[in-house]
């Protein structure tokens, strides 16, 4: 999945990278462009088209199966609000996955087109760098070509991790490159982890009907707000999802019926367990993808215990003429938008044509688990170690969807923060939420950060009525108050 660019560059796509847009690309400023692209099929074999891990293992068919989860959830609710429907309800993987499919390889095509639209050269061959402006590129059939740049821009993301030290992890194991190209249904399933890419796909999974459970090692979301994960997996197991906490998998057998039996250990207790399913899915981590790009070679510094590229401001590595961004550099958030946001600019840097560099601070982000999770800025523990306990002021509520009400559904867990600094304006630090549609409101939220919007910015808002996000324009109640947080009245 090399993104190695001839000319100045043109960016391609990495973990999640939307290829073409509405500004300038490296080739529209005048750039002689080239993009070498090649998918390393999955342990399983599972491959795709162009467009990276967004676009085919990552955000687009989560956030479709994410849906057909949530259906499932509105068809119950429907029948509160007079739906009649008759008959039990079920769901068909196969008609699912067809059509998601078919979508994602309709996108291929549409990269596709719009490269060579833009004048932009695709190699479908896997590439390897000689020298500060050399690449040699493969194919799969052998034959080399050797390609030579003034710059080369390095954006080839990171695949999923196996945990190889456990017998049978990688034989009868599956990971997010292959879930989303499944033709049959995964059944009884098993997911490995507990990161947003864990929480996310056994959210779908139990969403649309399949026995599931977590298990989890130790905490749930690192790195996020430690509050809100504990609401996010709460949900979950309201919701239908098992939790095994505090356990860590032995080995993984396939039976002669075709079951694939997992041993796993309680490590609070000691004892050993074991269980049967249909399917083990690993989502415990992801390695950047540097081993095959002869960066040791060349001088490009990495990250020791992370193998990412180690990078400057303006995404420049240790040796001139050889850029990186997205999810292959070092301390750099792994998410699409940011990403494509560092593309862009670099390319206009590269073409002499700005010199604005990204900005990472508040980069907003939603985890889409069955009830979703939005926060942009600071989590309550980040704001609390840099700014003290007493430097900060936590705004909170539990508020109640309008659409829950009618349909009876538990609200528990529908809940609000914004972490202030206590002094002075108030500016805000981090603002968080679960909730529905969570991604849509952080989005337009987030652009206050932008701009230094602080508490009373948020009280100056006029919220639009009746929906969850004018709850965040009204939160008067304060943590270090002790009153009751919950929303009363509409």
């Amino acid at each position: 999945m090399a993104a190695l660019c001839r000319g100045k560059h043109r960016w391609k796509r990495t973990n999640c990278l939307h290829v073409l847009t509405r500004n300038l690309t490296a080739a529209q400023l005048g750039q002689k462009v080239a993009v070498l692209d090649y998918v390393e099929p999955s342990v399983k074999g599972t491959k795709w088209g162009l467009g990276g891990t967004c676009v085919n293992v990552g955000c687009i068919p989560k956030k479709l199966m994410h849906q057909a989860a949530l259906l499932g959830t509105a068809v119950k609710d429907a029948q509160k609000y007079g739906w009649q429907i008759s008959g039990p309800i079920c769901h068909d993987w196969a008609t699912m996955a067809e059509a998601i499919q078919n979508h994602v390889r309709s996108l291929n095509w549409g990269h596709r087109v719009q490269l060579q639209d833009k004048k932009v050269k695709y190699l479908n061959i896997k590439g390897s760098l000689v020298d500060e402006h050399t690449v040699k590129g493969q194919t799969k059939a052998g034959k080399e070509t050797i390609l030579t740049a003034k710059n080369i821009v390095i954006a080839t993301g990171g695949r999923p991790n196996y945990p190889t030290q456990i017998p049978g992890a990688m034989e009868h194991g599956l990971t997010s490159d292959d879930i989303f190209w499944l033709k049959k249904s995964p059944g009884k399933t098993l997911v490995v982890g507990a990161s947003y890419v864990a929480l996310e796909c056994a959210g779908f999974l139990t969403g649309v009907g399949l026995d599931t459970t977590v298990m989890v090692r130790s905490i749930a979301l690192r790195g996020f707000d430690q509050q809100m994960a504990g609401l996010v997996t709460d949900y979950m197991d309201a919701y239908g999802t098992k939790f095994a906490w505090k356990c860590v998998p032995k080995s993984v057998d396939k039976l002669s019926s075709g079951a694939l039996q997992v041993t796993w250990t309680d490590t609070h207790t000691g004892n050993e367990h074991k269980d049967t399913y249909d399917s083990v899915l690993w989502a415990v981590g992801r390695a950047p993808e540097t081993k095959a790009l002869g960066l040791d070679k060349l001088g490009v510094q990495l990250k020791r215990e992370t193998g990412k590229i180690i990078l400057g401001s303006d995404e420049s590595t240790s040796v001139p003429n050889i850029y990186a961004f997205g999810d292959i550099g070092e301390g750099r958030p792994e998410l699409t938008p940011t990403a494509i946001k560092a593309g862009k600019l670099l390319a206009r840097r590269l073409a002499g044509h700005s010199t604005e560099l990204m900005n990472y601070d508040n980069v907003p982000t939603t985890v889409f688990t069955p009830l979703e999770y939005g926060c942009v800025g600071l989590s309550e523990e980040e704001a609390e170690k840099r700014h003290g306990k007493d430097g900060i002021e936590v705004y909170h509520a539990f508020y109640k969807p309008l659409e829950f009400t009618v349909a009876e559904r538990d609200a528990s867990q529908c809940y609000l923060k914004v972490v202030c600094e206590r002094a002075g304006e108030q500016k805000i630090l981090g603002l968080h939420f679960t909730g529905p549609n969570a991604g849509e409101v952080t989005q337009g939220f987030a652009m206050g950060f932008q701009c230094g919007a602080t508490y009373s910015h948020l009280l100056q808002t006029v919220g639009i009525h009746p929906t969850c996000a004018e709850e965040l324009t009204k939160v008067s109640i304060t943590k270090r108050s002790g009153l009751d947080a919950t929303v009363t009245g509409c």
